[in-house]
């Protein structure tokens, strides 16, 4: 897949701004939203996967 990225120039050519496909944009825009959310939750306490899968079976969630 190539560039397509489309860049904006000043008078001087010098790069100022870019142009982004919209699914390009909307998946940044998700990982900026990703990343905020795991900054938010970085001090919460750890669960361990084995707690968490009984907790999901006695809940008839898994099996």
């Amino acid at each position: 897949m190539g560039d397509k990225r489309q860049y904006m120039v000043d008078d001087k050519g010098k790069k100022i701004a870019i142009v982004l496909d919209i699914g390009e944009y909307e998946e940044l825009i998700e990982d900026l939203h990703d990343l905020s959310v795991a900054l938010e939750r970085q001090d919460e306490d750890e669960i361990p996967h084995k707690e968490i899968t009984s907790n999901l079976k006695k809940e008839g969630i898994i099996k």
